[in-house]
């Protein structure tokens, strides 16, 4: 069986926009509406770069390394304790999040709070 569909790709979309623009505006009114559209996607371009420049300045001071994702539990508790300071090289996962736990002022309720709940 024939398939009719209508395939239309990429830029054949914009000359049936056109078209029917023209169709629907008439031949008159067609520079006055692409003056108005050009104002506005000025208008729009001229906020957007004022928006991302006002981005800029207000994180300029800050400098947050981004890493990849986390993968393991120990590579979570080296992220936590590096950003807070605290030296992780030769202690468990138990002594990581006890640091941890102390220095933020909350519960342990890690996989180590088993431990201390015997």
């Amino acid at each position: 069986m024939p398939d009719f569909s209508l395939t239309i790709m990429g830029n054949d979309w914009i000359v049936i926009a056109f078209v029917a623009l023209v169709m629907f505006l008439g031949t008159k009114r067609m520079p006055e509406a692409s003056r108005k559209l050009g104002k506005i996607v000025g208008e729009f371009n001229k906020t957007k770069n004022s928006v991302q420049n006002e981005m800029k300045k207000a994180t300029e001071g800050f400098s947050i390394p981004v890493q990849g994702p986390v993968t393991t539990e120990r590579q979570k508790l080296e992220v936590m304790a590096k950003t807070l300071g605290i030296d992780y090289a030769n202690k468990t996962d138990d002594d990581l999040r006890n640091q941890i736990s102390s220095k933020l002022g909350t519960q342990n309720t890690g996989k180590g709070s088993e431990q201390s709940a015997k």
